[in-house]
This record gives structure tokens, sequence and C-alpha cells, in this order.
């Protein structure tokens, strides 16, 4: 079997904690009557609210499903007050971790230099980052792709060797009624994931499309992708496993090139 499909969510800061542990257990019970997730072929990481991670982890127990955080501190010790460091999330049982979200870099002023020295902090504790990067206005797919992969190199410049999750969100297209061009993203991504493929110490890294990604859109755009990032298209349970099925299709044609 080569390289899975990888499908994430992030539930941001939409759900409490009762509706996140609720959408968690029906998470789990689909993945669990999900063979492609089950496989290995198709996988999925879940990235709840920082209350939410501790149960979550229990409620995915040792299964094939990741539970990742939102965030973490770019030092692992110290007088940070209301930072978690990743090696508590690494503790509580976090796999995968998002790091360098626009939002966060709207909202609190992350700059790359911010970014990177949290992408580190991922890597040393053992977790993968999900990196997001994205160019903020529409442009050529060859300029936003040298944009998103300078944000890359930055990101991991110094960093200990490691897998990444690379999360392609153009920012223009996050929380917009429809997706990118699919036309648009696959170029992007395309040049994206043989970059990302040529970087030493990062075997087995992946380039997930993220930006208003939702249920038939990965068909749309093959394998130039690796993947999708989800957000509240995810919030029903019913549309997630619509996106796994796209995901185990696709899978199961890459599985078929390989063999050729």
């Amino acid at each position: 079997m080569g390289a899975p499909v990888v499908v994430g969510v992030s539930l941001k800061m939409y759900f409490g904690h009762r509706q996140s542990l609720d959408w968690c257990a029906s998470v789990a019970e689909l993945s669990r009557s999900h063979a492609a997730v089950a496989s290995g072929a198709v996988e999925l990481f879940v990235i709840p609210g920082y209350l939410s991670v501790p149960a979550a982890a229990e409620i995915f127990g040792s299964g094939p499903v990741a539970v990742g955080a939102q965030d973490l501190a770019s030092e692992d010790t110290g007088a940070f007050t209301g930072e978690v460091s990743g090696v508590e999330l690494a503790e509580v049982g976090v796999r995968v971790v998002e790091v360098g979200h626009a939002e966060r870099r709207r909202l609190f002023g992350e700059s790359d230099e911010v970014v990177r020295s949290k992408t580190a902090a991922a890597l040393r504790n053992n977790m993968t980052p999900v990196l997001c990067i994205g160019e903020s206005v529409k442009s050529d797919p060859v300029d936003a792709a040298a944009e998103s992969m300078r944000q890359v190199v930055s990101a991991l410049e110094g960093a200990p060797a490691g897998r990444v999750i690379v999360a392609y969100e153009p920012v223009w297209a996050i929380g917009a009624a429809e997706p990118a061009p699919a036309e648009y993203i696959r170029a992007v991504c395309a040049i994206l994931r043989a970059s990302v493929a040529a970087l030493s110490g990062r075997d087995g890294s992946a380039v997930i499309y993220g930006g208003s990604a939702g249920p038939g859109l990965l068909t749309q755009l093959g394998s130039d992708v690796d993947g999708l990032f989800l957000g509240r298209f995810a919030h029903d349970t019913a549309a997630l496993g619509r996106v796994l099925d796209e995901a185990a299709d696709l899978a199961a044609s890459r599985g078929k090139e390989s063999e050729r």
C-alpha cells in the first residue's frame, strides 16, 4: 500500500466541550466502520479545542484516528501564562498540531519567526505539524506555489527532522462560500507536492488542501493533492463520511497506479 490519503478536521471554536465530545464519539464510530480508515489507506486526524483534547484522546483510544491540537507554545516550559506546551500536548496523546493558520497570523500577529519556533516545538516533541500556508491574494498558480513554498521553507528552517503535513489554504478562500477553483488548486498543489517531496529529512510528508473544502472536492482534485483539511463542512458526520469515501476511492486509484 502506498502513502495514505490524509483527511483532517479542525473544529476551531465552534463547539462547546460536550458537543465536541459527542461529535468525536460519532466520528469514532464512523471510523470503526470505515474500511479504508481501519486499514490505514486513509489517515484521519481530528483537532478539537484544547479542553476537549484529553477526553477526545480517550474516545479514539489506540485506534487509527489521530487527535490534534489547534496551536502550541514555542517553548516547552516556563513562565508563559495561558500557553500550552508541546510537552504537555504529547503527554496527553496529541499526535498532530496545527501551526501557522491564517487566523493565528491575522488575529494574533504570528510572524514567520513565531511559526518557525512553533514548528520546531512540534517536531522536537514528536508531533506532526499541520503547517498551514497559502497566499493572501489570488494570483498565478506558479506565483502562489512559490509564496506558499517560501512559507514552508521558512517554517522548517533549523527544525528537527520529521514528517510534516502541509495544509495549503489560500487565505482568500478561507471561510468563503465556495473553495478556490479546482484547476487552480490542482496546479498549485502539484507544484507543492513535488517541492515538499524534495525536502531533506521530511519523508512521508503530505500536501493537503483546506479553504472551504467539503464533499465532492477531493474527487475533482484527484492525485494532485494528498487529501483535505476540513472545517465547518465536517460538522455533519455524514458529510465527513462522504469525504472519507472519496478519499478511499483516491487511495485505491493510487494503489492501482503504483502497481503499473
